[in-house]
Protein backbone atom coordinates (compact mmCIF):
# COMPACT_ATOMS: atom_id res chain seq x y z
CA UNK A 1 0.00 0.00 0.00
CA UNK A 2 1.13 3.56 -0.57
CA UNK A 3 -1.03 5.40 -0.73
CA UNK A 4 6.03 22.20 11.73
CA UNK A 5 2.70 22.96 14.51
CA UNK A 6 1.78 26.76 15.42
CA UNK A 7 0.59 27.13 18.95
CA UNK A 8 -2.05 28.96 20.80
CA UNK A 9 -1.32 32.53 18.84
CA UNK A 10 -1.47 30.83 15.55
CA UNK A 11 -4.75 29.34 16.83
CA UNK A 12 -5.82 32.39 17.89
CA UNK A 13 -5.44 34.03 14.84
CA UNK A 14 -7.03 31.11 12.78
CA UNK A 15 -10.33 32.45 14.95
CA UNK A 16 -9.68 35.70 14.42
CA UNK A 17 -9.69 35.69 10.43
CA UNK A 18 -12.78 32.66 10.77
CA UNK A 19 -15.02 35.61 9.41
CA UNK A 20 -12.79 38.07 7.77
CA UNK A 21 -13.62 37.79 3.86
CA UNK A 22 -11.17 36.38 1.08
CA UNK A 23 -9.32 39.14 0.13
CA UNK A 24 -8.87 41.62 3.74
CA UNK A 25 -5.39 42.19 4.11
CA UNK A 26 -4.54 41.50 0.43
CA UNK A 27 -3.23 44.36 -2.02
CA UNK A 28 -5.96 45.92 -4.39
CA UNK A 29 -4.38 43.99 -7.05
CA UNK A 30 -2.31 41.36 -6.65
CA UNK A 31 1.08 40.82 -9.37
CA UNK A 32 0.92 38.99 -12.60
CA UNK A 33 2.46 36.19 -13.81
CA UNK A 34 6.14 36.55 -14.24
CA UNK A 35 8.77 36.19 -17.01
CA UNK A 36 8.01 34.89 -21.05
CA UNK A 37 5.44 32.03 -19.74
CA UNK A 38 3.38 35.05 -18.73
CA UNK A 39 0.07 36.11 -20.87
CA UNK A 40 -0.94 32.24 -22.52
CA UNK A 41 -4.27 31.65 -23.70
CA UNK A 42 -5.62 28.51 -23.17
CA UNK A 43 -7.04 26.47 -26.54
CA UNK A 44 -10.10 24.86 -25.35
CA UNK A 45 -11.27 21.67 -27.32
CA UNK A 46 -13.52 19.35 -26.95
CA UNK A 47 -12.02 16.10 -24.71
CA UNK A 48 -13.54 12.84 -25.57
CA UNK A 49 -14.89 11.41 -29.76
CA UNK A 50 -17.72 9.47 -29.33
CA UNK A 51 -16.13 6.49 -29.15
CA UNK A 52 -14.51 7.24 -25.91
CA UNK A 53 -17.61 8.62 -24.24
CA UNK A 54 -18.76 5.34 -24.72
CA UNK A 55 -15.98 3.63 -22.88
CA UNK A 56 -16.02 5.85 -20.53
CA UNK A 57 -19.65 5.45 -19.71
CA UNK A 58 -19.07 1.52 -19.26
CA UNK A 59 -17.36 2.46 -16.53
CA UNK A 60 -20.15 4.64 -14.71
CA UNK A 61 -19.44 7.75 -16.26
CA UNK A 62 -22.15 9.99 -17.33
CA UNK A 63 -22.06 10.80 -21.12
CA UNK A 64 -23.94 13.93 -20.75
CA UNK A 65 -21.27 15.26 -17.92
CA UNK A 66 -18.43 14.10 -20.09
CA UNK A 67 -19.39 15.79 -23.22
CA UNK A 68 -19.33 19.31 -21.42
CA UNK A 69 -15.85 18.63 -21.16
CA UNK A 70 -13.16 20.85 -23.04
CA UNK A 71 -9.39 20.26 -22.88
CA UNK A 72 -5.94 21.91 -23.24
CA UNK A 73 -2.52 22.73 -22.39
CA UNK A 74 -0.34 25.13 -20.61
CA UNK A 75 3.46 25.18 -21.55
CA UNK A 76 5.77 25.68 -18.39
CA UNK A 77 9.69 25.30 -18.08
CA UNK A 78 11.01 22.59 -16.61
CA UNK A 79 13.34 24.65 -14.50
CA UNK A 80 11.47 27.88 -14.10
CA UNK A 81 15.08 29.44 -12.79
CA UNK A 82 16.21 28.84 -16.38
CA UNK A 83 12.90 30.00 -18.50
CA UNK A 84 14.86 29.38 -21.93
CA UNK A 85 15.55 25.32 -21.85
CA UNK A 86 13.41 22.18 -21.48
CA UNK A 87 9.49 22.87 -21.47
CA UNK A 88 6.75 20.69 -20.38
CA UNK A 89 3.31 20.84 -21.50
CA UNK A 90 0.95 20.80 -18.79
CA UNK A 91 -2.46 19.08 -19.71
CA UNK A 92 -5.52 20.62 -18.19
CA UNK A 93 -9.35 19.63 -18.10
CA UNK A 94 -11.99 21.76 -17.74
CA UNK A 95 -16.23 21.85 -16.80
CA UNK A 96 -17.53 24.60 -17.54
CA UNK A 97 -19.16 26.79 -14.55
CA UNK A 98 -23.46 26.21 -15.27
CA UNK A 99 -24.86 29.72 -14.06
CA UNK A 100 -25.36 33.01 -15.84
CA UNK A 101 -22.12 34.70 -17.06
CA UNK A 102 -22.57 37.52 -14.97
CA UNK A 103 -22.47 35.23 -11.49
CA UNK A 104 -19.36 33.02 -12.17
CA UNK A 105 -16.63 33.44 -9.95
CA UNK A 106 -13.78 32.23 -12.18
CA UNK A 107 -12.43 28.89 -12.03
CA UNK A 108 -11.93 26.30 -9.24
CA UNK A 109 -8.96 24.17 -9.49
CA UNK A 110 -8.26 20.75 -8.34
CA UNK A 111 -5.87 18.37 -7.69
CA UNK A 112 -7.14 14.59 -6.65
CA UNK A 113 -3.86 13.77 -4.71
CA UNK A 114 -1.43 10.98 -4.80
CA UNK A 115 0.95 12.24 -6.05
CA UNK A 116 0.81 10.69 -9.41
CA UNK A 117 -2.74 10.54 -9.22
CA UNK A 118 -4.15 12.32 -12.75
CA UNK A 119 -6.06 15.63 -12.90
CA UNK A 120 -7.71 15.12 -16.27
CA UNK A 121 -9.09 11.46 -14.67
CA UNK A 122 -10.52 12.80 -12.29
CA UNK A 123 -13.05 14.98 -13.73
CA UNK A 124 -14.32 11.96 -15.51
CA UNK A 125 -17.33 12.53 -12.59
CA UNK A 126 -18.72 15.14 -11.00
CA UNK A 127 -18.31 16.62 -7.65
CA UNK A 128 -19.55 19.62 -5.66
CA UNK A 129 -23.10 20.62 -5.81
CA UNK A 130 -24.89 22.59 -7.68
CA UNK A 131 -23.80 26.22 -6.34
CA UNK A 132 -20.40 25.40 -6.60
CA UNK A 133 -20.44 23.98 -10.27
CA UNK A 134 -22.93 27.27 -11.34
CA UNK A 135 -20.26 29.85 -9.84
CA UNK A 136 -16.90 28.16 -11.06
CA UNK A 137 -15.11 26.67 -14.15
CA UNK A 138 -13.63 23.42 -12.25
CA UNK A 139 -10.38 23.17 -13.78
CA UNK A 140 -8.12 20.36 -13.00
CA UNK A 141 -4.57 19.28 -14.26
CA UNK A 142 -2.14 16.73 -14.85
CA UNK A 143 1.02 17.90 -12.82
CA UNK A 144 4.30 17.66 -14.54
CA UNK A 145 5.60 13.62 -14.82
CA UNK A 146 1.77 12.58 -14.61
CA UNK A 147 -0.38 11.47 -17.04
CA UNK A 148 -0.52 13.42 -20.15
CA UNK A 149 1.73 16.03 -18.67
CA UNK A 150 5.03 13.68 -19.42
CA UNK A 151 4.25 10.90 -17.77
CA UNK A 152 6.77 7.97 -17.38
CA UNK A 153 6.99 4.64 -16.05
CA UNK A 154 10.50 3.21 -14.45
CA UNK A 155 12.24 1.19 -12.06
CA UNK A 156 11.25 -2.63 -12.34
CA UNK A 157 8.29 -3.19 -9.82
CA UNK A 158 8.68 -7.09 -9.55
CA UNK A 159 12.01 -7.33 -8.65
CA UNK A 160 11.18 -4.61 -5.89
CA UNK A 161 7.80 -6.80 -4.50
CA UNK A 162 9.99 -10.08 -4.67
CA UNK A 163 12.52 -8.51 -2.21
CA UNK A 164 9.80 -6.93 -0.28
CA UNK A 165 8.31 -9.94 -0.21
CA UNK A 166 11.49 -11.68 1.36
CA UNK A 167 12.02 -9.64 4.31
CA UNK A 168 8.00 -9.63 5.08
CA UNK A 169 8.04 -12.45 6.89
CA UNK A 170 11.15 -11.20 9.60
CA UNK A 171 10.95 -8.85 12.21
CA UNK A 172 12.73 -5.80 10.87
CA UNK A 173 15.07 -6.25 13.64
CA UNK A 174 16.01 -9.27 12.96
CA UNK A 175 17.29 -9.30 9.14
CA UNK A 176 21.21 -9.13 8.97
CA UNK A 177 23.12 -6.81 6.55
CA UNK A 178 23.44 -9.93 4.03
CA UNK A 179 19.55 -10.62 4.37
CA UNK A 180 18.73 -7.02 3.54
CA UNK A 181 21.36 -6.42 0.12
CA UNK A 182 18.80 -7.78 -1.94
CA UNK A 183 16.15 -5.76 -0.94
CA UNK A 184 19.30 -2.49 -1.30
CA UNK A 185 19.91 -3.53 -4.57
CA UNK A 186 16.60 -3.15 -5.78
CA UNK A 187 16.03 -0.16 -4.22
CA UNK A 188 19.29 1.28 -5.76
CA UNK A 189 18.39 -0.83 -9.10
CA UNK A 190 14.90 0.89 -8.80
CA UNK A 191 16.32 4.37 -8.33
CA UNK A 192 19.12 4.29 -11.05
CA UNK A 193 16.78 2.58 -13.89
CA UNK A 194 14.06 5.95 -13.56
CA UNK A 195 16.85 8.03 -13.74
CA UNK A 196 18.24 6.45 -16.99
CA UNK A 197 14.92 6.26 -18.37
CA UNK A 198 13.93 10.05 -17.86
CA UNK A 199 17.07 11.69 -16.84
CA UNK A 200 18.55 13.30 -13.86
CA UNK A 201 17.47 16.88 -14.68
CA UNK A 202 13.68 15.75 -15.27
CA UNK A 203 13.65 13.84 -11.69
CA UNK A 204 15.55 16.92 -10.21
CA UNK A 205 12.37 19.16 -11.02
CA UNK A 206 9.55 17.22 -9.84
CA UNK A 207 9.23 18.25 -6.63
CA UNK A 208 6.44 20.09 -5.13
CA UNK A 209 7.82 23.38 -5.31
CA UNK A 210 7.62 23.05 -9.33
CA UNK A 211 4.39 21.98 -9.22
CA UNK A 212 3.31 25.14 -7.31
CA UNK A 213 5.17 27.10 -9.86
CA UNK A 214 3.50 25.35 -12.77
CA UNK A 215 0.39 26.24 -11.03
CA UNK A 216 0.44 29.87 -10.95
CA UNK A 217 1.30 29.95 -14.64
CA UNK A 218 -2.03 28.02 -14.68
CA UNK A 219 -4.01 30.61 -12.76
CA UNK A 220 -2.55 33.09 -14.97
CA UNK A 221 -3.58 31.75 -18.00
CA UNK A 222 -7.10 30.82 -16.91
CA UNK A 223 -7.70 34.90 -16.19
CA UNK A 224 -7.75 34.38 -12.71
CA UNK A 225 -6.35 37.31 -10.96
CA UNK A 226 -6.16 35.05 -7.39
CA UNK A 227 -6.49 31.03 -7.36
CA UNK A 228 -9.11 29.01 -5.65
CA UNK A 229 -8.17 25.74 -5.15
CA UNK A 230 -9.48 22.21 -3.76
CA UNK A 231 -6.71 19.94 -2.99
CA UNK A 232 -6.75 16.36 -1.63
CA UNK A 233 -4.06 14.35 -0.26
CA UNK A 234 -0.63 15.22 -1.58
CA UNK A 235 -3.18 18.13 -3.39
CA UNK A 236 -2.75 19.73 0.30
CA UNK A 237 0.86 20.32 -0.03
CA UNK A 238 0.70 21.86 -3.17
CA UNK A 239 -2.16 24.37 -1.91
CA UNK A 240 -0.80 24.76 1.13
CA UNK A 241 3.33 25.92 -0.47
CA UNK A 242 0.95 27.99 -2.75
CA UNK A 243 -0.38 30.23 -0.37
CA UNK A 244 3.81 30.33 1.09
CA UNK A 245 4.85 31.70 -2.31
CA UNK A 246 1.95 33.34 -3.46
CA UNK A 247 -0.01 35.07 -1.04
CA UNK A 248 -1.20 37.75 -2.49
CA UNK A 249 -2.76 36.36 -5.56
CA UNK A 250 -4.56 33.27 -3.41
CA UNK A 251 -8.16 33.60 -3.13
CA UNK A 252 -9.54 30.67 -1.23
CA UNK A 253 -8.58 27.07 -0.08
CA UNK A 254 -9.61 23.76 0.87
CA UNK A 255 -7.07 21.24 2.05
CA UNK A 256 -8.81 18.14 2.53
CA UNK A 257 -6.69 15.46 4.04
CA UNK A 258 -3.60 16.96 5.06
CA UNK A 259 -0.32 15.48 4.66
CA UNK A 260 2.74 16.02 6.67
CA UNK A 261 5.51 18.64 5.50
CA UNK A 262 8.49 17.84 7.95
CA UNK A 263 9.04 14.76 8.18
CA UNK A 264 11.13 11.91 5.82
CA UNK A 265 9.45 9.51 4.06
CA UNK A 266 10.38 6.72 6.18
CA UNK A 267 9.08 9.07 9.17
CA UNK A 268 5.28 10.26 6.48
CA UNK A 269 4.96 5.50 6.76
CA UNK A 270 5.78 5.50 10.49
CA UNK A 271 2.59 8.05 10.88
CA UNK A 272 0.31 6.58 8.20
CA UNK A 273 1.01 2.97 9.93
CA UNK A 274 -0.40 4.07 12.97
CA UNK A 275 -3.28 5.62 10.89
CA UNK A 276 -3.92 2.56 9.25
CA UNK A 277 -4.22 0.54 12.62
CA UNK A 278 -6.23 3.38 13.62
CA UNK A 279 -9.21 3.05 10.79
CA UNK A 280 -8.26 -0.78 10.91
CA UNK A 281 -9.58 -0.81 15.01
CA UNK A 282 -12.28 1.66 13.94
CA UNK A 283 -13.25 -1.03 11.11
CA UNK A 284 -13.45 -3.79 13.81
CA UNK A 285 -15.64 -2.14 15.74
CA UNK A 286 -17.86 -1.34 13.13
CA UNK A 287 -17.82 -5.26 11.56
CA UNK A 288 -18.61 -6.35 15.42
CA UNK A 289 -21.80 -3.99 15.86
CA UNK A 290 -23.32 -4.18 12.48
CA UNK A 291 -22.21 -7.19 10.57
CA UNK A 292 -23.83 -10.84 11.80
CA UNK A 293 -20.74 -14.22 12.29
CA UNK A 294 -18.24 -11.23 11.62
CA UNK A 295 -14.63 -12.98 12.52
CA UNK A 296 -14.04 -10.32 14.85
CA UNK A 297 -16.25 -10.69 17.30
CA UNK A 298 -16.53 -12.82 20.79
CA UNK A 299 -13.58 -12.29 23.57
CA UNK A 300 -11.28 -14.56 21.79
CA UNK A 301 -10.57 -11.85 18.74
CA UNK A 302 -12.72 -8.94 19.60
CA UNK A 303 -10.56 -5.70 19.15
CA UNK A 304 -7.01 -4.55 19.31
CA UNK A 305 -4.21 -7.30 19.29
CA UNK A 306 -6.97 -10.13 18.62
CA UNK A 307 -8.65 -8.63 15.49
CA UNK A 308 -5.07 -8.47 14.32
CA UNK A 309 -4.33 -11.80 15.26
CA UNK A 310 -7.45 -13.16 13.62
CA UNK A 311 -6.88 -11.66 10.71
CA UNK A 312 -3.45 -12.94 10.45
CA UNK A 313 -4.82 -16.53 10.71
CA UNK A 314 -7.70 -15.73 7.77
CA UNK A 315 -4.51 -14.61 5.67
CA UNK A 316 -2.68 -17.81 6.37
CA UNK A 317 -5.47 -19.47 4.95
CA UNK A 318 -5.07 -17.95 2.08
CA UNK A 319 -1.77 -18.21 2.31
CA UNK A 320 -2.04 -22.17 2.39
CA UNK A 321 -5.29 -21.96 -0.08
CA UNK A 322 -6.09 -19.27 -2.35
CA UNK A 323 -8.96 -18.24 -3.13
CA UNK A 324 -9.78 -16.82 -7.55
CA UNK A 325 -10.88 -13.58 -8.02
CA UNK A 326 -11.36 -12.62 -11.89
CA UNK A 327 -9.66 -15.86 -12.54
CA UNK A 328 -6.42 -14.52 -10.45
CA UNK A 329 -5.34 -16.53 -6.81
CA UNK A 330 -5.42 -14.03 -4.08
CA UNK A 331 -3.07 -15.07 -1.03
CA UNK A 332 -3.58 -12.94 2.01
CA UNK A 333 -1.03 -10.51 1.37
CA UNK A 334 -3.28 -9.32 -1.77
CA UNK A 335 -6.13 -9.57 0.44
CA UNK A 336 -4.65 -7.03 2.90
CA UNK A 337 -3.51 -4.45 0.66
CA UNK A 338 -7.14 -4.92 -0.72
CA UNK A 339 -8.80 -3.81 2.39
CA UNK A 340 -5.77 -1.66 3.30
CA UNK A 341 -7.21 0.01 0.29
CA UNK A 342 -10.95 0.12 1.23
CA UNK A 343 -10.51 1.41 4.39
CA UNK A 344 -10.07 4.83 2.30
CA UNK A 345 -13.99 4.20 1.76
CA UNK A 346 -15.94 3.96 4.89
CA UNK A 347 -19.27 3.24 2.95
CA UNK A 348 -18.43 0.12 1.47
CA UNK A 349 -17.09 -1.38 5.40
CA UNK A 350 -20.66 -3.40 5.33
CA UNK A 351 -19.23 -4.95 2.16
CA UNK A 352 -15.83 -5.83 3.48
CA UNK A 353 -17.02 -7.17 6.49
CA UNK A 354 -19.31 -9.09 4.80
CA UNK A 355 -16.83 -10.68 2.60
CA UNK A 356 -14.30 -11.82 5.74
CA UNK A 357 -17.52 -13.19 7.57
CA UNK A 358 -18.02 -15.59 4.48
CA UNK A 359 -13.99 -15.91 4.35
CA UNK A 360 -14.19 -17.24 8.29
CA UNK A 361 -17.34 -19.21 7.56
CA UNK A 362 -15.85 -21.35 4.82
CA UNK A 363 -18.41 -19.94 2.21
CA UNK A 364 -16.93 -20.79 -0.95
CA UNK A 365 -19.37 -19.20 -2.99
CA UNK A 366 -20.23 -15.75 -0.84
CA UNK A 367 -16.10 -15.56 -0.53
CA UNK A 368 -15.61 -15.73 -4.52
CA UNK A 369 -18.23 -13.88 -5.51
CA UNK A 370 -17.20 -10.47 -3.21
CA UNK A 371 -13.40 -11.06 -3.69
CA UNK A 372 -13.97 -11.25 -7.27
CA UNK A 373 -16.33 -7.36 -6.93
CA UNK A 374 -13.13 -6.38 -4.50
CA UNK A 375 -10.18 -7.01 -6.77
CA UNK A 376 -11.73 -5.55 -9.12
CA UNK A 377 -12.43 -2.07 -7.55
CA UNK A 378 -8.86 -2.73 -6.22
CA UNK A 379 -6.82 -3.84 -9.39
CA UNK A 380 -8.87 -2.88 -12.27
CA UNK A 381 -10.07 -5.44 -14.77
CA UNK A 382 -6.55 -6.34 -16.42
CA UNK A 383 -8.23 -8.84 -18.20
CA UNK A 384 -10.29 -6.52 -20.53
CA UNK A 385 -6.96 -4.98 -21.43
CA UNK A 386 -5.50 -5.87 -24.84
CA UNK A 387 -1.92 -7.09 -24.86
CA UNK A 388 -1.27 -4.91 -28.46
CA UNK A 389 -2.20 -2.01 -26.29
CA UNK A 390 0.76 -2.94 -23.84
CA UNK A 391 4.50 -0.70 -24.32
CA UNK A 392 6.49 -3.74 -24.36
CA UNK A 393 9.08 -1.37 -23.17
CA UNK A 394 7.25 -0.69 -20.04
CA UNK A 395 7.15 -4.33 -19.28
CA UNK A 396 7.87 -4.81 -15.64
CA UNK A 397 8.47 -0.70 -14.93
CA UNK A 398 6.53 0.91 -12.58
CA UNK A 399 3.56 3.29 -13.96
CA UNK A 400 3.36 4.35 -10.35
CA UNK A 401 7.02 5.57 -9.79
CA UNK A 402 5.86 9.03 -10.18
CA UNK A 403 4.53 8.44 -6.68
CA UNK A 404 8.22 7.72 -5.81
CA UNK A 405 9.94 10.09 -8.20
CA UNK A 406 7.91 13.46 -6.45
CA UNK A 407 8.67 12.08 -2.47
CA UNK A 408 12.23 11.56 -2.84
CA UNK A 409 12.81 15.11 -4.37
CA UNK A 410 10.61 16.64 -1.88
CA UNK A 411 11.75 15.51 1.39
CA UNK A 412 15.95 15.00 2.77
CA UNK A 413 15.88 11.14 3.42
CA UNK A 414 18.64 8.71 4.69
CA UNK A 415 21.01 6.92 2.53
CA UNK A 416 21.66 4.13 5.09
CA UNK A 417 19.89 1.34 5.01
CA UNK A 418 20.26 1.24 8.98
CA UNK A 419 17.88 3.77 9.15
CA UNK A 420 15.32 2.61 7.24
CA UNK A 421 15.46 -1.22 9.38
CA UNK A 422 14.88 1.08 12.33
CA UNK A 423 11.91 2.86 11.44
CA UNK A 424 10.28 -0.64 10.25
CA UNK A 425 11.07 -2.35 13.66
CA UNK A 426 9.27 0.98 14.92
CA UNK A 427 6.33 0.06 12.15
CA UNK A 428 5.88 -3.66 13.13
CA UNK A 429 5.62 -2.93 16.78
CA UNK A 430 2.70 0.12 15.98
CA UNK A 431 1.26 -2.66 13.62
CA UNK A 432 2.15 -6.07 12.16
CA UNK A 433 -0.63 -5.73 10.27
CA UNK A 434 0.06 -3.08 8.12
CA UNK A 435 3.38 -2.10 9.36
CA UNK A 436 6.99 -2.82 8.05
CA UNK A 437 6.18 -3.03 4.10
CA UNK A 438 5.40 0.70 4.49
CA UNK A 439 8.95 1.60 5.32
CA UNK A 440 10.40 -0.54 3.02
CA UNK A 441 9.04 1.08 0.15
CA UNK A 442 10.61 4.50 0.56
CA UNK A 443 14.10 2.38 0.01
CA UNK A 444 14.55 4.02 -3.05
CA UNK A 445 14.70 7.23 -1.38
CA UNK A 446 18.37 6.52 -0.16
CA UNK A 447 19.44 6.68 -3.85
CA UNK A 448 17.41 9.28 -5.45
CA UNK A 449 19.52 12.01 -7.39
CA UNK A 450 19.69 15.04 -5.45
CA UNK A 451 16.95 17.62 -6.12
CA UNK A 452 15.03 20.98 -4.99
CA UNK A 453 13.63 20.07 -1.92
CA UNK A 454 10.02 21.62 -1.38
CA UNK A 455 10.05 24.11 1.86
CA UNK A 456 9.48 22.97 4.90
CA UNK A 457 8.28 25.45 8.29
CA UNK A 458 6.08 27.82 6.21
CA UNK A 459 3.63 29.41 7.97
CA UNK A 460 1.77 31.64 5.33
CA UNK A 461 0.92 34.77 7.26
CA UNK A 462 0.04 37.08 4.55
CA UNK A 463 -2.64 34.49 2.41
CA UNK A 464 -6.16 35.08 3.37
CA UNK A 465 -8.47 32.32 5.56
CA UNK A 466 -7.25 28.48 4.84
CA UNK A 467 -9.43 26.13 4.83
CA UNK A 468 -8.33 22.63 6.37
CA UNK A 469 -10.51 19.36 6.62
CA UNK A 470 -9.21 16.28 8.81
CA UNK A 471 -11.33 12.92 9.46
CA UNK A 472 -10.33 11.33 12.79
CA UNK A 473 -10.17 7.67 10.69
CA UNK A 474 -8.34 8.98 7.53
CA UNK A 475 -5.94 5.84 7.05
CA UNK A 476 -3.85 7.39 4.65
CA UNK A 477 -3.20 11.35 6.22
CA UNK A 478 -3.58 11.05 9.91
CA UNK A 479 -6.02 13.63 11.50
CA UNK A 480 -2.75 14.66 13.58
CA UNK A 481 -1.99 16.00 10.52
CA UNK A 482 -4.56 17.94 9.42
CA UNK A 483 -3.88 19.66 13.32
CA UNK A 484 -1.04 20.26 12.39
CA UNK A 485 -1.16 21.70 9.54
CA UNK A 486 -3.82 24.33 10.49
CA UNK A 487 -2.03 25.25 13.20
CA UNK A 488 1.48 25.51 11.18
CA UNK A 489 -0.54 27.88 8.78
CA UNK A 490 -1.41 31.13 10.55
CA UNK A 491 -4.90 31.97 8.71
CA UNK A 492 -5.81 28.07 9.30
CA UNK A 493 -9.07 26.94 9.66
CA UNK A 494 -9.68 23.27 10.97
CA UNK A 495 -12.91 21.51 10.18
CA UNK A 496 -12.95 17.86 11.51
CA UNK A 497 -15.03 14.95 10.58
CA UNK A 498 -15.73 12.50 13.06
CA UNK A 499 -15.47 9.43 10.61
CA UNK A 500 -13.56 7.14 8.85
CA UNK A 501 -12.13 7.46 4.76
CA UNK A 502 -9.86 9.30 3.11
CA UNK A 503 -11.04 12.58 2.18
CA UNK A 504 -14.65 13.47 1.68
CA UNK A 505 -15.33 17.33 0.42
CA UNK A 506 -17.72 17.42 -2.08
CA UNK A 507 -18.02 13.83 -2.49
CA UNK A 508 -21.83 14.05 -0.63
CA UNK A 509 -20.82 12.21 1.96
CA UNK A 510 -21.43 14.95 5.19
CA UNK A 511 -23.73 17.92 4.75
CA UNK A 512 -22.12 19.20 7.88
CA UNK A 513 -19.08 19.64 5.97
CA UNK A 514 -20.17 20.28 2.42
CA UNK A 515 -22.44 23.53 3.27
CA UNK A 516 -19.84 25.74 5.29
CA UNK A 517 -17.31 24.96 3.21
CA UNK A 518 -19.13 25.40 -0.29
CA UNK A 519 -20.04 29.09 1.58
CA UNK A 520 -16.26 29.63 2.06
CA UNK A 521 -15.81 29.38 -1.11
CA UNK A 522 -18.89 31.06 -2.73
CA UNK A 523 -18.64 33.94 0.05
CA UNK A 524 -15.68 34.09 1.40
CA UNK A 525 -16.69 33.67 4.76
CA UNK A 526 -14.50 30.45 6.26
CA UNK A 527 -16.22 27.98 9.08
CA UNK A 528 -17.01 29.06 12.31
CA UNK A 529 -13.16 27.88 14.25
CA UNK A 530 -13.42 24.40 15.49
CA UNK A 531 -16.21 23.04 13.17
CA UNK A 532 -16.57 19.22 14.03
CA UNK A 533 -18.95 17.34 12.30
CA UNK A 534 -20.71 14.02 13.55
CA UNK A 535 -20.06 10.53 11.59
CA UNK A 536 -22.70 10.13 8.64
Amino acid sequence: MRTGAGGAGTAALAGAAATVLLCAGCSPEPPGQDGPFAGQEVDWRTCYDGRQVGELAGWGADPDWLETLECGTVTVPLDHDRPDGTVVDIALIRAPATGPAEERLGSLVLNPGGPGVSGIEMLDFPFFGDDVRAAFDLVSFDPRGVGESGGFACGDVYVMDDALRRVADTDPADLTDVELRPLEDAARRYAESCTETVGEEFLAHLGTVNVVRDLDVIRDALGDERLSFVGYSYGTHIGALYAEMFPRRTRALVLDGAVETELSNAGIALDQVAAYQNTWDMFVAHCTAEVERCPFAGPASGGGNGSDARMGELMAGLDRDPAEAEGVPVDGDTLLRMIGMELYHEESWDYLAELLAALDAGDGEGTARRLGELYGNTFGKYKDVDPEDVDPRAEHQDANAVFTAVNCADRADPDDVAAYRDAADRADVLSPLFGPELVWEQLPCAYWPESEEAPTGFTAPDAPPIVVIGTVGDPATPYAWAEELAGQLETGVLVTYEGAGHTLYGKGRSDCVDGPVDAYLLTGEAPRPGLTCPRT
